[in-house]
């Protein structure tokens, strides 16, 4: 049997695109003479489809889309992803099933059993687990399939009493096909392979395994689909974070590649997967969006200097521009580092002072404040002042804001609200500062695409005199370790302190971190790259009184 992985970027609700991407890979794979191709997890819906699921025309479609499939399956067997009717009489109204189409019709559904509500997954708001599954028989060939979170409960990453596989006889079957939507995290890989390597292990059966691919708003799916045969040795890799077909052939019990370049090559480094995973963020949000122009504010420092790179790499630098907005405050090497950035990578920009703006907002506000002495309100008007003079240019010329904040910045609410907290898509909001250094020397790794004043200065907003961000923060290499702790491992205080860390500074950035959840509710989505990022993976109160 020749079985063709179809690792494909699929659009969240646009029906008509992803059914004739589904359909071109099935006749691609029927013309190289495959017996079965195979789809990944909700593919004809997108994923995640979120309250969607609740309208009854978006179902209808999807109901629709699967027959148009069903008709192609002549020749050629089908698994794909979509949502199924549950017509049991009891609980939630859908499965998140996978449908096994041949000779022209849907011959059998198998449903998810294992529904995640952790971090940015939410399935039981919409899914009923499964009743009972069985096994799928083609062409003498058993086949048990699963969907991703049901062959995730092994190992040390079991969370669940019912074990999908178990259940469906995953012992009794051939092989185990496993389709999912997998989103990406640094470190998620790893993860990955482990459990693909128990499943393996437990069942001694060959595996497939199908992943989307592309950006789904904030969620980046890296797709990385794989095969490994009973020793669990991998047969198949297809690329990650790229569209792509491949074949295996399985004959008498024996899973083994079709051809000898089957194996895409690994990421070296997990920073070049998340430059990887940004540039695809990024382009999947303006082409899925319909938008073709990003406009950025470059301040001379280094996190809109990342954002602009990352910006020309996705769109092309003729979709990109970028306004240079100096104040009193602003070195003149900022706008000097700013233009020799922007002529390295080709980008158009425009250079507008808002003095006089900020001059005339002075004036204005003086009678108001009389008696006052300046403080961060005044700041604050020069960020909303660029804030107010991009989003200008966004509504002009059909522009997409990109916001330029960074995780350790939003972690404790150093930036300001309708000013560069602005935007449409955040880049690097789930980066913390010394992962942006990182990733600005991955980038410089071969040649000085960032002029190396913009990675060496110390960090400034540049809204006061001779101002850095050391001034109120300690310094990133400390500030992001606590951070780390507190964000990505939830840990209490007193354990953070039990590490060596000074009393003051924790109970200080754990309060800055609380007291900013407000800000962070109102951020535009972040491209999301960690196991925690701010947004839907991070659901906390307001005005809760914690550690406050």
């Amino acid at each position: 049997m020749k079985i063709a992985l179809a690792q494909i970027n699929y659009h969240t609700g646009n029906f008509e695109y992803n059914t004739q991407q589904i359909l071109t890979h099935v006749a691609a794979a029927k013309a190289e003479h495959a017996d079965l191709v195979v789809f990944a997890e909700l593919a004809i819906t997108g994923y995640p489809a979120r309250d969607f699921l609740e309208f009854e025309h978006f179902l209808q479609l999807s109901d629709e889309a699967i027959q148009r499939i069903a008709q192609a399956a002549e020749g050629i067997a089908v698994i794909v992803g979509a949502p199924a009717r549950n017509l049991q009489g009891e609980g939630k109204p859908l499965f998140n099933a996978a449908y096994f189409l041949a000779e022209g019709k849907v011959q059998q559904v198998v449903a998810k059993t294992l529904l995640p509500t952790y971090d940015v997954f939410d399935e039981y708001r919409y899914f009923e687990p499964a009743f009972s599954n069985k096994l799928v028989h083609f062409k003498g060939v058993k086949i048990a399939i699963s969907i991703c979170e049901d062959l995730w409960n092994v190992g040390h990453h079991a969370k669940y009493k019912r074990n999908p596989l178990a259940e469906i006889g995953a012992a009794a079957a051939d092989l185990i096909v496993n389709i999912a939507a997998s989103p990406f995290s640094v470190g998620q890989e790893a993860e990955r392979a482990y459990v693909l390597g128990e499943a393996v292990n437990t069942y001694g059966k060959p595996l497939l395994y199908v992943n989307h691919v592309g950006a789904q708003t904030e969620l980046v799916f890296d797709g990385a689909s794989t095969a490994r045969n009973a020793a669990g040795e991998i047969v198949l890799q297809l690329p990650t974070f790229e569209t792509a077909m491949d074949y295996v052939v399985f004959e008498a019990g024996v899973l083994a590649a079709s051809a000898a370049t089957n194996l895409a090559p690994v990421a070296s480094s997990n920073i070049q997967l998340i430059h990887d995973a940004l540039v695809l963020g990024i382009r999947d949000y303006f082409r899925k969006l319909g938008f073709k122009k990003a406009i950025i504010g470059l301040s001379g420092g280094i996190d809109s200097a990342l954002v602009t790179v990352l910006a020309a790499r996705a769109l092309g630098p003729e979709n990109v521009h970028t306004l240079l907005m100096p104040s009193r405050y602003s070195s003149d090497h900022s706008v000097n580092d700013s233009v020799a950035l922007v002529n390295n990578l080709g980008v158009s920009y425009e250079i507008v002072s808002i003095e006089k703006v900020f001059s005339a907002y002075e004036e204005t506000l003086r009678p108001a404040f009389a008696g006052t002495q300046p403080d961060i309100t005044e700041e604050n008007l020069q960020s909303r002042i660029r804030g107010m003079l991009l989003m200008a240019h966004t509504n002009k010329f059909g522009s997409i804001l990109l916001n330029t904040s960074n995780k350790s910045e939003l972690a404790v609410g150093y930036g300001t609200l309708y000013g560069d907290m602005c935007g449409g898509l955040s880049v690097i909001g789930d980066l913390y500062k010394t992962e942006v250094f990182a990733l600005c020397h991955y980038i410089n790794r071969e040649a000085e695409v960032m002029p190396s004043n913009i990675l060496t200065k110390p960090p400034s907003a540049e809204l006061r005199p001779d101002q850095k961000d050391s001034d109120s923060l300690p310094d990133y290499e400390i500030l992001d370790k606590l951070l780390f702790h507190y964000i990505e491992e939830r840990q209490a205080p007193a354990a953070i302190r039990a590490m060596g860390y000074d009393e003051a500074l924790v109970n200080k950035v754990m309060r800055l971190v609380n007291i900013n959840e407000y800000k962070r509710h109102q951020t535009p989505p972040i491209l999301r790259v960690s196991n925690k990022a701010f947004g839907m993976g991070r659901r906390l109160p307001i005005v809760a009184r914690y550690l406050n």
